[in-house]
Parts: C-alpha cells; structure tokens; sequence
C-alpha cells in the first residue's frame, strides 16, 4: 500500500519538472526573439542617422570687370533760353494786332502797329519846315551869286584905275583910287557875309532833316516786330488799347505781349557741393522728361563759379535744343549728370553683398564646392551692382540666392546665373 504511493508522488513531482523546463525554453526563445528584434530595429534607426545629407543647391555668378557708371540726377524745370515782355517805345492806341497767345514768329515779324497822332503831326511839321529851310538855303545862294557877281565888277575897276595910278601917275586923283578900292573892299565883304547866310541856312536845313529823321525813327516803333523768334505766350492789350512808352518810369506801362523763344530751352539745376568738382562746361547730359517719356540731349553751358552759401549749391545751367517744339515751358524734367565713369571696374551685383554697419561681405563657393565668407571693401555702388576695390578677383563664384541657411565650409551645389550686363547708375538726389 505504501510502495503505491510513493511510485505516484515520484511520478508527479517528474511531470511538474518536465513542465518547468518547458516554461523555461519558451521563455529564453521569446526572449531571443525580442532581443533579436530590438537588435535589428536599433541598426535600421542608426542607419538612417548616419546616411549622408544631401547637398543645397545655390545661385552664383561670377566676379566680372566692366564699365561701371556714377551719375547724378537732379529734377528742374524747364525756363526758355529767352522770354521778354515787349512793350511799345512810344505811346499810341493799338491800331492792328497780328498775334494771339500761341502764335509762332519768325525774328522781324510785326506783331502790332500803333496809332500816334501826335507823331504824324510832327513829321508833318518836320517836312514843311525842311522844305522851307530848303527855300532858305536857295535865296542864300542866290544873294551869294549876286554880291559875287557885284564883287567881281568892282574888283575889276579898282584893277583898272589901280593900274593907270600906277603906270601914269598924276593922271587919275588918289582920292578917285582910293573911292573904288573902298567899293571893292566892301563887296568883299558882303561876299563873306552872303557866304555866311548859306552856311546857315544850310545847317538849318540839315538839322530840319536830322529831326525829321528822328520823329520818323520813333514812328517807327508804331510798327511792333518780335526782337527773336518764339511763340507768344501772353498776349495782354486789346485793339484799341492805349499802350504807354516802356521808357517811362513814371507810368506803369503795359506791354503788349510776353515772346519766349522756343528752339532752344535751359534747365537750371543746384548742384550739390559735393559733385561741383565732376562739373564741367560742355559735358554732355540726358534730359528724362517723365510726362512725355522721352529723354533728350543736353549739354551744360554754364554754372556760376560760387557755391551758395545757403543752400550749399551752385548754379548750373543745361542747355536743351528743341527743334520739334516738343518741349514746353515750366515741364519737370530729370537730368542726368555723369560724375565717374570706370571702364574696367571688377564687380558684383549689389543683392550678393552682405552689410552690417561699415563692414562687408559676401558668400562664394571655392574650388572644392565648399561656401566660403569673404570681407570685401566695396566702392561705386549702383542700381545693380557694386564695385569691389579688394577681397575678390575677377572669376569667384559669388552667392547671390538666400545665404540665411549657409554655413562656411558647408558643401554646396553651385548653379550658375549670368551677370547683368546693363550700364549701372548710380546717385539720385
């Protein structure tokens, strides 16, 4: 009975250790197998953490020599090179009036005449009065001819009696000589005098002549004519008005219309203290006239040689033909003044450069493809581009897309962009 029960505890005690060892190899397997996992899992990560980043792609150009172009441009408007108020040189009604506001004239052409009665009543005079003076002149000359004439008979006979006094004397009484050669003196001098009477008489209807002529010039100025060509811009009298002399300055005269030549136009521009030294009579200039959108050619005529102490500017004048009469008084116009010109000048366009305070710099991409930081000391600066004096030669790759994400020594992928090529400008005040 007993042995019975000690075979059935043997046996159960042999099934609860086959068990446990079953459990166990169940355990270490499934434990392999999440170990493993994890093993595999931790290389997939790691090798997507080391696998190589890819490289950014930039925008360069490169460093070129080229013209390079400083300018300076001042707005003014425009002023005719000639613009007068014409007014009459003698008072008078206006009798005809040839012109109207815009009309074109030629140098010459008569714009108005006037009516003087007052002037034509002494012309008048003045005629009458030469050809009295003249009447003058003719009975003088023939009183001259007649005392002559009577002269010549006496002179004659004091010859005569002279004579026979000297040849035979005795024969003809002294006091008989001497009554003739009194006669003869006496003529003489009713000659001198007659002469005389010519004289004056002749003077008198010179300056009879000269004053006709001079109340005859000042008629003239009845008849109003353009000094210059131009076009009228102002007309201010009417047909019948009655214009007082310019040449008083008692009266506030009128004048009749306003002349501005029209051929030729200047620009008067302030240019600043710091360019009057690139200033230079004859210089060519463009004149960008906005409301036309068109640009003309200029060139500077003249500038005052002083620099106002005020403003600190000096006055310049450019003159601006205008043949086609597209220009028109009181137009703003933009003039271009070249101040440097640099033909050969190495330089970068002005969005590659980086600024912070007075100091400079750029990006580029060396040989190796690698971004590089460059201190540049930079000089004419455009619109477009900018001039680099030292950092740079001619031919590095300068980066001019977005430098924010770029690191020095970082590998890049450089893109070529062509530079500009255009005439820089620079300079506008």
């Amino acid at each position: 009975m007993s042995n019975n029960h000690s075979g059935t505890y043997r046996k159960s005690t042999g099934s609860r250790s086959m068990a446990l060892r079953i459990v166990a190899f169940v355990s270490g397997a499934l434990s392999l197998a999440v170990t493993v996992a994890s093993c595999g899992k931790n290389q997939s990560v790691q090798a997507r953490t080391e696998a190589p980043r890819s490289r950014v792609e930039v925008g360069v150009t490169e460093a070129v020599r080229k013209p390079l172009t400083r300018e300076l441009t001042i707005s003014s408007e425009f002023v005719p090179f000639q613009e007068i108020d014409i007014y009459a040189k003698e008072s008078g009604f206006v009798k005809r009036l040839l012109v109207d506001y815009g009309s074109h004239v030629r140098q010459g052409q008569l714009l108005a005449v006037l009516e003087i009665p007052e002037l034509e009543a002494t012309i008048k005079q003045d005629e009458s009065a030469i050809m009295s003076l003249a009447d003058q002149v003719k009975n003088a000359e023939h009183q001259l001819d007649r005392v002559q004439a009577e002269h010549k008979v006496l002179h004659l006979e004091f010859d005569r009696i002279n004579s026979v006094a000297q040849g035979r004397p005795g024969l003809v009484a002294q006091q008989e000589v001497d009554d003739v050669q009194g006669r003869d003196l006496a003529s003489e001098a009713q000659v001198e005098g007659a002469k005389s009477n010519v004289e004056v008489a002749r003077s008198n209807w010179v300056a009879a002549k000269a004053k006709l002529e001079h109340d005859q010039a000042l008629y003239a100025y009845a008849r109003i004519t353009a000094p210059f060509a131009g076009v009228v811009t102002q007309r201010y009298a009417n047909l019948g008005t009655l214009l007082q002399a310019g040449t008083s300055s008692s009266t506030q005269a009128m004048p009749l219309v306003k002349l501005s030549k029209e051929d030729l136009f200047r620009l008067v521009i302030p240019v600043p203290e710091t360019y009057v030294g690139a200033i230079r009579v004859g210089d060519s200039v463009a004149v960008r006239v906005p409301a036309l959108n068109q640009t003309f050619p200029g060139r500077v005529s003249r500038f005052a040689f002083d620099v106002h102490q005020d403003t600190r500017t000096m006055h310049t004048e450019v003159d601006v033909p205008n043949p086609k009469g597209t220009l028109l008084p009181g137009v703003y116009a933009e003039v271009v003044l070249t101040l440097t010109k640099d033909t050969d000048a190495l330089t970068v366009p002005l969005e590659s450069v980086d600024r912070e305070g007075d100091k400079a710099s750029v990006y580029l991409v060396d040989t190796s493809g690698k971004v590089e930081l460059r201190t540049v000391k930079l000089g004419v600066e455009t619109a477009t581009d900018v001039e680099v004096l030292s950092g740079l030669r001619e031919g590095d790759q300068v980066i001019v897309s977005d430098r924010s994400s770029l690191t020095p020594g970082q590998e890049v992928s450089a893109h070529r962009i062509a530079p500009t090529t255009a005439k820089s400008k620079v300079g506008q005040s």
